[in-house]
């Protein structure tokens, strides 16, 4: 059984009530005006680290000192840690770093000066801004100096100047191979000779005779070096002077000195083909085994004899061998026991073989002569020189194709020429005619090794020529 009794609120009496409605509100007082025990402790605390006035006072004098020794007002603890960063990059942005002066070098300077008439190497310093006394403190530096005061006309010198002015290197080329240098040291200047090394090949030459032998070489491509080369090699089978035709033809491989692409200079003749009124001459040059050189022809059999055919290279006969001549200055009969070779003044003559010099000197009509003596055999003359070769003296000895003088107008002599004896055991003979013995051919021990060097360079001359004639024809 339910009853609506149980459900109600218990009664209390109203005085009871009215006791707790005020004890509620005292309470609610107490919590306001007096805070809890731990934040009072807080506050009390707190109170004590910052307003102690012992402590105060010496935090205002530290921070009275602080602003007097950096100039910046004092903060609090908490505001120097929250702000470290700021103020360290403010203090960066307040006192940036020096930055270091770097003093303006002058830069060195090049000066390049072509020498012209009248130059010296004094003026040439002037030209690029030295004292002219200087010079001879540069020449006085080492012996060799002095090479740069041998001027030669358009020859280039090049300086480099410090920024100061002064001569630090002095620099010139003497020729496609060689240049001078002299460079600045402690103690003066050094000087160095700079030779280029230049690569070495092989060059090919082919030419026809038209004129003379001289033109014709010069007009294909041959120096006059080697021009001179190639008669001596041939001599001793080609009369130069009187046995050129036109229509004569040469061929030449010869070293060529290279440097940067471009010929400095040439070597010696490798192989040459000479065709003489229709008979051809082949020569090679061979180093054998103990390294000495001579020239064979393409089957091996050496192409020096006894005496070379003429001793002056293209001159002109002007007189033969006879024994009923009418001599020119005499006005009467008289044998000419000689050839004589028509030359300008200075031709080189050289001996037709190895000899012994039994005479370098003046005799009678010859004026100044030589006489060499070949052997137990033969003897040759020469007269009417104009002088003789540096070396040659009576008792001396000369090797075949040597220069023993020079072609004058000594003695009885109209115009300058050689003349040339030749004796056979103290008989005179002609030159021209008189046959000579061949010097020995290659070794049977060296021939394959020959061969196997003088077969490809006849077979390139034949190639040579025939790729040559054949664009002459486009």
């Amino acid at each position: 059984m339910t009853t609506e009794s149980s459900k109600a609120p218990p009664l209390y009496p109203k005085t009871h009530l009215l006791a707790a409605s005020g004890i509620a509100a005292l309470l609610s007082l107490a919590l306001l005006v007096f805070p809890s025990s731990d934040v009072e402790a807080k506050k009390t605390t707190l109170s004590l680290e910052l307003e102690s006035p012992a402590e105060q006072l010496t935090q205002e004098q530290d921070a009275a000192d602080a602003v007097q020794a950096t100039n910046e007002p004092a903060t609090s603890p908490f505001a120097q840690i929250d702000n470290s960063a700021e103020d360290t990059q403010e203090t960066a942005q307040a006192e940036p770093a020096p930055v270091p002066v770097v003093e303006e070098k002058k830069p060195a300077s090049h000066r390049e000066v072509i020498v012209t008439k009248g130059d010296t190497l004094s003026t040439l310093f002037e030209k690029v801004g030295l004292p002219a006394t200087s010079v001879h403190d540069v020449l006085a530096s080492d012996k060799q100096a002095k090479q740069f005061s041998q001027l030669k006309h358009g020859q280039k010198l090049e300086f480099e100047l410090s920024p100061d002015g002064q001569l630090t290197n002095l620099h010139s080329k003497l020729n496609d191979l060689e240049s001078i240098s002299l460079t600045k040291n402690d103690k003066g200047y050094t000087f160095n000779r700079i030779t280029a090394k230049p690569t070495v090949r092989s060059a090919y030459v082919h030419g026809v005779i038209n004129s003379s032998l001289s033109q014709s070489a010069a007009r294909a491509g041959l120096s006059h070096s080697l021009t001179m080369d190639m008669a001596s090699v041939f001599g001793y089978d080609v009369d130069f002077a009187q046995d050129i035709r036109q229509g004569d033809e040469f061929d030449v491989i010869y070293e060529q000195k290279v440097v940067n692409g471009k010929a400095v200079g040439t070597g010696p003749i490798l192989s040459a083909r000479f065709t003489n009124r229709g008979k051809t001459y082949t020569a090679v040059r061979y180093t054998n085994k103990q390294g000495n050189s001579s020239y064979y022809t393409a089957d091996g059999n050496s192409m020096r004899k006894a005496f070379i055919r003429t001793p002056v290279d293209f001159a002109r006969i002007s007189s033969k061998f006879s024994m009923g001549r009418k001599h020119p200055i005499l006005n009467k009969i008289r044998a000419h026991k000689g050839v004589d070779y028509a030359a300008p003044r200075g031709t080189p003559i050289k001996a037709a073989g190895d000899g012994k010099v039994l005479l370098a000197g003046r005799r009678g009509g010859y004026g100044n002569t030589v006489i060499l003596q070949h052997g137990n055999t033969y003897t040759t003359l020469y007269g009417h020189m104009q002088g003789f070769a540096k070396g040659v003296k009576t008792g001396g000895t000369v090797k075949q194709g040597q220069v023993i003088g020079y072609i004058g107008t000594t003695g009885l002599s109209t115009g300058p020429h050689l003349h040339y004896e030749f004796q056979v055991n103290g008989v005179h003979v002609d030159p021209l005619g008189q046959k000579v013995a061949m010097a020995d051919p290659i070794s049977k021990a060296e021939r394959a090794r020959f061969l196997a060097q003088s077969q490809p360079l006849m077979a390139r001359m034949d190639q040579e020529k025939a790729t040559q004639l054949a664009s002459a024809k486009r």
